[in-house]
């Protein structure tokens, strides 16, 4: 067995190839967009929505305005800046907590970037007393 040393090449070849392979593991993992529902989705009570305000419902993604009595609005939890769930609601604003954009609970309106676009409309009914949001 030669024992001979590691070609220059070789080693920076190597460097190279896990350095690109990080750096997709990075951008995959921060682009990584949580899913929207895929069908009808029981949300709970419609009178837990306040009038005039708005419930955001994390763990199905929506956010549900009632911006006058029995009228429901329901919009994506889900930025449009880099795809993170919004984590709060506070005077009828939607705050990411990723980048910090801001977005208005009643129309869905971007107020305060990076967010590109307002959040997507989602179809939202009453059924029985419950709200109910489509995909």
């Amino acid at each position: 067995m030669t024992d001979q040393p590691t070609a220059r090449r070789t080693v920076l070849q190597g460097a190279a190839v896990v350095g690109v392979a990080g750096v997709g593991l990075g951008v995959a993992g921060c682009a990584a967009k949580p899913k929207q529902p895929t069908g009808p989705v029981d949300l709970g009570a419609a009178d837990e929505v306040p009038v005039g305000g708005a419930k955001l419902y994390r763990d199905q993604k929506v956010v549900v305005a009632q911006p006058t009595k029995g009228a429901y609005k329901g919009f994506s939890a889900v930025c449009t800046h880099q795809g993170c769930v919004v984590a709060s609601i506070q005077n009828n604003v939607v705050t990411c907590p990723c980048h910090g954009s801001q977005f208005n609970a009643l129309t869905g309106a971007v107020e305060q970037g990076p967010a590109p676009t307002p959040l997507p409309a989602v179809g939202v009914t009453v059924q029985n007393g419950k709200l109910v949001a489509d995909s």
